[in-house]
């Protein structure tokens, strides 16, 4: 006869082997338009400001719609601080609902962009919580999921050309860990692989365009996204400072 022994809520039963779920990865192709923005207003204080778009289905489908302002703090030329609020609006991913779930945002974070040679090395923490509206049957259930994430970037770009910086080769990778009480299966949120090329325009203006293949364990645990991603990023650098003792540049590097 099979015996059965419980132990508070959990029971566990002879002859029987438990069932887990199996690893499933979801496949799919996106495009990743934003502006990224860092206007420096004294010689230690700017403003920043993204606005980003992404969609799935290459342009088929909406995923999110993103916004972010905020303070950066530079400590020295190539050290900065900054932290900011972001407000996102995130497509439903059920057949037939129209609901826009919301997220709301804080981040903290520190950058460091260096140079060994002539290769542009940035290195960026990052520190976020994240309040996520959770939504049933098309609508707000006005509850929220509470995430601490954690963020860690390495980037480095290689200039195409001896004599000019105009065009340079870029490769990054950054992981983000999850944090917090509503965390249970997915610690591991995402890693983010990017290569492609970076343009110089003039002084204020750049953008890189390139591939970002975004690799994230869904809440569920056994859930993944595989995701192919387009991607092509603006930024805009004005410098205000009446008296500009260096013309700092800052490599934008704030994804969503």
């Amino acid at each position: 006869m099979m015996g059965c022994l419980a132990m508070g809520s959990f029971f566990y039963t002879e002859g029987l082997q438990a069932q887990t779920p199996q690893k499933e990865v979801n496949h799919q192709v996106q495009t990743w338009f934003s502006i990224n923005s860092t206007w420096h207003l004294s010689d230690r204080w700017g403003v920043i400001g993204d606005f980003h778009v992404r969609r799935n289905n290459f342009l088929s489908d909406p995923s999110f719609y993103f916004v972010r302002v905020g303070a950066n703090y530079w400590f020295q030329d190539r050290f900065t601080v900054s932290a900011g609020y972001g407000r996102m609006w995130i497509a439903p991913s059920n057949f037939g609902w129209k609901y826009y779930a919301r997220e709301n945002r804080l981040h903290q974070q520190a950058l460091l962009s260096t140079k060994l040679e002539r290769t542009g090395i940035v290195l960026r923490i990052r520190n976020e919580q994240r309040w996520v509206q959770l939504v049933a049957n098309d609508q707000p259930t006005g509850k929220y999921r509470f995430v601490n994430r954690v963020r860690y970037l390495m980037s480095f770009s290689f200039p195409l050309s001896k004599k000019s910086d105009k065009w340079a080769l870029v490769a990054a990778d950054e992981v983000l860990l999850n944090f917090g009480r509503d965390v249970v299966y997915n610690t591991f949120d995402q890693n983010r692989l990017f290569i492609g090329l970076r343009n110089k325009i003039n002084k204020d203006w750049s953008y890189d365009i390139g591939y970002m293949n975004v690799y994230q364990q869904r809440p569920l645990g056994f859930l993944y996204d595989m995701n192919h991603t387009f991607r092509w990023f603006f930024y805009y650098n004005p410098d205000l400072r009446k008296n500009k003792a260096s013309h700092r540049q800052l490599i934008d590097s704030r994804e969503e």
